[in-house]
């Protein structure tokens, strides 16, 4: 999912920026983490809520 106004590109390198291997598998559930690891990018994996919560972004949209 993407958030109006941002690059789908920059906000991934953002996310994982902020995590890393560890936070992978706490931020992700089993699903989630699945499609990750099979190629997609953390933003397709990840809702708006979640991105924001990841970036420390508390705005709403």
């Amino acid at each position: 999912m993407s958030i109006p106004g941002y690059d789908p590109a920059d906000l991934d390198r953002m996310l994982l920026a902020r995590l890393d291997e560890e936070d992978l598998g706490t931020v992700l559930d089993t699903e989630q983490l699945r499609r990750y690891e099979a190629g997609a990018d953390l933003v397709d994996v990840l809702s708006e809520a979640e991105i924001r919560e990841v970036l420390g972004d508390g705005s709403k949209s």
